[in-house]
């Protein structure tokens, strides 16, 4: 058995929401090309409203 101790893994938030806001950013675009600004604001309501929820089912809020 191999007792060596082992690193930790790395921590890959920042990238991740790196890339998170950049694949979010080229939709809202393709978004706003196709069906204008509106529906973009609408899309950006609904996703903050996700977060929300998402964010008191984490914290058990109710």
């Amino acid at each position: 058995m191999d007792n060596r101790t082992r690193q930790s893994a790395p921590d890959y938030t920042s990238p991740a929401l790196l890339f998170l806001f950049i694949n979010m950013l080229w939709i809202f675009g393709v978004i706003w090309v196709n069906w204008g600004l509106g529906v973009v604001a609408l899309a950006g309501v609904a996703v903050n409203h996700l977060i929300t929820l998402l964010d008191r089912r984490m914290n058990g809020a109710a």
